[in-house]
């Protein structure tokens, strides 16, 4: 599911409100920070639409914003213009300064560029005892270093900061959880990410 390339853009469609319902529980049963901020994501009043992509990839639309995606009806991954809105709303991980430039060009992001000394990688003790964002909120965020509070299993969505840059670079799944990456240090982290500049970026969805 890689964007490499650009993509051309294809007609919107307005998406039934049983199915607009369903898409906004599984986007916040996966991404549950985004809770307080919904209404503004997919306000009430608006349609969400699809936008199909190649190789069987929907792009969901909403007030000419891009939302989220999915490939084959998987895991709902969020379109970096959203993580852009609401960084704090997503599990990350750090990548150092040298391997910036392989991610933003499409290369698969391997261990040593999370476990070095410019890399960040959960550590679930750090926000022990500190209070929860309101109630029935989850208590997890990044703290100061940029290390997400809970460890991030294979299979699951997370966005990728990069050392030195405030904005978020990638946006995929892990294909090693965080606790097994520090343990190997080595091996392939994330492959075909949704990356800044990549065909997903440019996108016009107007």
């Amino acid at each position: 599911m890689p964007f490499k390339k650009d993509l051309a853009a294809s007609p919107k469609q307005k998406l039934k409100s049983s199915i607009q319902r369903s898409l906004r529980t599984s986007l916040l049963q996966t991404f549950p920070l985004l809770n307080p901020f919904i209404d503004e994501i997919m306000p009430k009043k608006s349609s969400l639409e699809q936008m199909k992509l190649p190789d069987r990839v929907s792009l969901y639309v909403c007030d000419s914003q891009p939302l989220f995606f999915q490939h084959d009806n998987d895991v709902l991954l969020p379109h970096l213009k959203l993580v852009h809105r609401f960084p704090q709303c997503f599990p990350t991980i750090r990548i150092d300064r040298g391997a910036i430039r392989f991610v933003l060009s499409g290369a698969t992001l391997m261990a040593p560029g999370l476990t070095s000394a410019g890399g960040r990688l959960p550590e679930p003790n750090a926000r022990e005892g500190k209070e929860t964002l309101g109630e029935g909120a989850p208590n997890e965020g990044a703290d100061e270093e940029g290390r997400w509070s809970r460890e991030l299993e294979k299979g699951e969505p997370v966005v990728v900061m990069a050392e030195g840059k405030e904005e978020a670079a990638a946006v995929g799944i892990l294909v090693m959880g965080t606790r097994e990456i520090k343990e190997k240090g080595k091996g392939p982290v994330m492959e075909d990410a949704h990356f800044l500049g990549d065909g997903l970026w440019r996108l016009n969805v107007e």
